[in-house]
């Protein structure tokens, strides 16, 4: 119990270096996902379900939270068996090899949604500790976002993606959220 305090403190100690959370963001909640998987997350994150098997979680400013591909909106999303199954580009099965892309066509960018993003190429990949005993294959993808025309690039971002097959977990990152890999790293699984 104290481990998970600390986990959340220690998370909550990088968020404020990095000046996303006030002094208060200590307090943690705990966020059950499938498998047994538990985050201990901060107070001030808000998570929204839209089904079993998409969930957003706000960490910052958000007009309104859609759940996958809402643009303008500081989070990241937590994706179960349903969005995997068709989580590769051209609606194929995600596989951690290509980005997660549902789509066919240009989606937009997280950012702004009127430019168009492009995903790749892969810059990092690996294994990432997530909780005891469980190791999530992990990519990062260096990506553009540019005017649908893709003449003038208009912002960069990389989008993070820590995958774990056997428990049908996806967790997609496109804002580089502060303290998301130390709370995926000190997680519990019951």
């Amino acid at each position: 119990m104290i481990k998970r305090y600390l986990a959340v403190a220690a998370t909550a100690a990088v968020t404020l270096t990095a000046g996303a959370f006030p002094a208060h963001a200590a307090p943690a909640q705990e966020l059950r996902l499938r498998a047994g998987l538990t985050l201990y997350i901060p107070i001030q994150w808000v998570v929204h379900r839209f089904g079993p098997d998409n969930m957003q979680v706000v960490t910052g400013k958000c007009g309104r939270a859609v759940g996958w591909r809402t643009a303008e909106c500081d989070s990241f999303y937590i994706l179960g068996p349903s969005f995997i199954k068709y989580g590769a580009e051209g609606f194929g099965p995600y596989t951690g090899k290509d980005p997660y892309y549902t789509a066919s066509d240009v989606q937009p960018c997280p950012f702004n949604g009127k430019w168009g993003e492009t995903i790749g190429p892969k810059v990092s990949r690996g294994l990432r500790q997530v909780g005891p005993g469980h190791k999530a294959a992990y990519n990062a993808w260096k990506s553009t976002c540019s005017d649908y025309r893709f003449t003038q690039v208009k912002a960069h971002f990389t989008q993070r993606e820590w995958y774990l097959p056997k428990s049908k977990i996806l967790v997609v990152d496109q804002w580089n959220t502060p303290g998301l890999a130390d709370t995926l790293k000190h997680a519990d699984w019951r």
